[in-house]
């Protein structure tokens, strides 16, 4: 088994289930040392995300709303929207395996180790999915997160600056509010099961977030730049993204290697918000 090539074939699995039994095969072989790797290679373009077969996308205004937390519509509205985040998310973990390569051996180690993470956070949600009567792809989902590493598959110095420290940071600072809304609902099974679930994905999201800033602060030193150039990465792509953010978690981003600096910098854009 080709390292390049099983996980183009991962990525381009067309099932949940066949994509985490091809990675958990493929893993194994790895931690052994098993595979070769074929350097010659070109990585693929991807037009479509690996969801695209059963998922209907449509514009992030048109997914539905998890507004009322107390029925079953919405909270199978919010499992699903996390569902498919934490789906993505081993597409994006496996994606930067495969497009960027001649890396150190540590910078493999590190996001196949978050892929699997991402495929034990999608099971967790996908069973409390199934268990309420939903299943994933049967609610329509967005494109954002693809397209946004698309748009990022030429540099992986953009890529680390807007995956894990842009839009997997903001979910450090989105997953508390959620949090903070479901403890002041009704004491029920499924809200205390999505509770504990998210829990989970929080604090295992800024290790994420810390591999993250770890690989994209090596790959500044390579190019003799500073960290600095995080804040004008990120305007390039999203203009308005820090002026939108409603509320950082500091205590989490410090954790997971932000600067004080940069939460300061994040702030004062925050502050400019019309």
């Amino acid at each position: 088994m080709e390292f390049y090539q099983e996980l183009e074939n991962i990525l381009e699995a067309s099932t949940p289930e066949e994509k985490i039994s091809r990675f958990y095969d493929f893993y194994e072989l790895y931690k052994k040392d098993l595979l070769k790797t074929n350097n010659t290679t070109r990585p693929k373009e991807f037009k479509n995300p690996s969801y695209a077969t059963f998922c209907t996308i449509v514009s992030p205004r048109d997914v539905p709303k998890r507004t009322n937390l107390t029925t079953k519509e919405g909270q199978i509205n919010l499992l699903h929207a996390i569902a498919h985040i934490e789906y993505t998310a081993i597409d994006l973990a496996l994606d930067i395996c495969y497009r960027f390569r001649n890396m150190p051996k540590e910078f493999y180690d590190d996001w196949l180790e978050v892929a699997e993470d991402e495929i034990r956070h999608f099971k967790m949600i996908d069973e409390l999915l199934v268990q309420i009567g939903g299943k994933y792809g049967s609610i329509p989902v967005h494109n954002s997160i693809f397209e946004a590493s698309q748009r990022t598959a030429h540099s992986l110095l953009d890529r680390l600056a807007v995956v894990p420290r842009y839009l997997e940071a903001n979910g450090l600072d989105a997953t508390p509010q959620i949090l903070k809304k479901l403890k002041t609902l009704p004491k029920n099974s499924i809200l205390d099961n999505i509770k504990s679930v998210l829990e989970v994905i929080l604090e295992e999201e800024v290790d994420h977030v810390k591999k993250g800033d770890r690989w994209f602060e090596f790959t500044c030193k390579q190019k003799t730049l500073s960290k600095d150039v995080y804040i004008k990465i990120i305007n390039q792509y999203y203009p308005q993204g820090f002026a939108k953010l409603k509320t950082l978690n500091e205590q989490a981003r410090l954790q997971a290697g932000f600067t004080k600096e940069e939460l300061n910098q994040i702030n004062m854009f925050k502050e400019k918000r019309v």
